[in-house]
């Protein structure tokens, strides 16, 4: 039986501890300049020997914070921050970023091997209207002292209340290659860049990019904490007719996003609902090609 993680209020975040360690640190408002379009985040995520396994606020792209759900391309809307890609144009700063606030919590709680919580959430545009309601679960579970192991179910139900359809894309749908970045995006710490890439498909490094696969791993070395961790993510279920696609990087920094959109839009009528689900393992150790698949076979939903 696994270790039992625990969860406790603090302050504008949350924060869940297993083998004496905070392994997730859940921020509800982040104070975040309007041009990184605010949302909540995980940040740091840490292994359980201490070291993170997340970066945010890199210099790079400001918006990128830890491990935060969101959306580049919504009906013109702008959830993700920074500049919006227009084909012809490229990158391009407009009047559309949205933001995502924590409304309420319906649950917090723990037990059983697990620590959860499931919050309300509204996405609003710039124009100041509410588009999307969400209610998202958190589920932390699978802690594993001796191995080093812990994992993290995370799932979603998007509601569109525009009153209007909803086309919810990535840059790719709008002509970018290689870019259909939108969904539960990761970041990894800097010093992972040009780290090891797997996926279950067989697929190395940068070629996972645009590729569909039951799980991709990152493992990589950390700064300043000898030896190294790996993070492998499950693609997961959509609602959507589209198939979940991975964006993923490791040069000129780390970052993966399971897409539900990667270059095809989705389209949720309104009243209609997108739902999400996907895990994501965090090892305490450098895993290669062989031990990131046994990981993913043990750990697969």
């Amino acid at each position: 039986m696994s270790e039992q993680p625990t969860v406790a209020r603090d302050g504008d975040a949350l924060s869940v501890t297993a083998a004496g360690t905070e392994i997730a640190r859940y921020v509800l408002a982040p104070g975040a300049p309007a041009e990184e379009a605010p949302k909540p985040y995980l940040h740091p995520l840490r292994t359980l020997g201490g070291a993170p396994v997340t970066a945010v606020r890199p210099w790079d792209h400001r918006w990128h914070k830890g491990l935060q759900m969101t959306w580049s391309h919504v009906s013109g809307q702008n959830f993700w921050g920074g500049p919006t890609y227009v084909h012809g144009q490229g990158y391009v700063w407009l009047d559309n970023l949205g933001t995502i606030a924590h409304d309420r919590f319906e649950e917090i709680g723990e037990g059983g091997g697990e620590a959860a919580f499931t919050e309300h959430l509204s996405w609003t545009a710039a124009t100041g209207r509410r588009w999307i309601e969400e209610v998202r679960t958190h589920r932390f579970h699978g802690v594993d002292p001796e191995r080093g192991t812990w994992a993290l179910d995370f799932s979603t139900t998007l509601a569109n209340v525009r009153g209007a359809a909803l086309e919810l894309g990535s840059p790719t749908t709008h002509g970018r290659k290689a870019a259909g970045y939108t969904g539960l995006f990761w970041r990894g710490p800097r010093a992972w860049t040009g780290c090891k890439v797997y996926s279950e498909a067989g697929h190395r490094g940068d070629a996972v990019m645009g590729t569909r696969s039951e799980w991709i791993a990152f493992a990589g070395r950390h700064d300043e904490t000898d030896g190294g961790a790996t993070v492998l993510a499950y693609a997961g279920t959509t609602s959507g007719a589209v198939p979940i696609t991975w964006f993923a990087r490791s040069e000129a920094f780390p970052a993966f996003c399971p897409s539900p959109a990667f270059d095809e839009p989705l389209w949720l009528e309104p009243g209609g609902t997108l739902e999400l689900w996907h895990r994501i393992v965090v090892a305490d150790r450098e895993c290669g090609a062989e031990e990131a698949h046994r990981l993913a076979e043990e750990y697969a939903p």
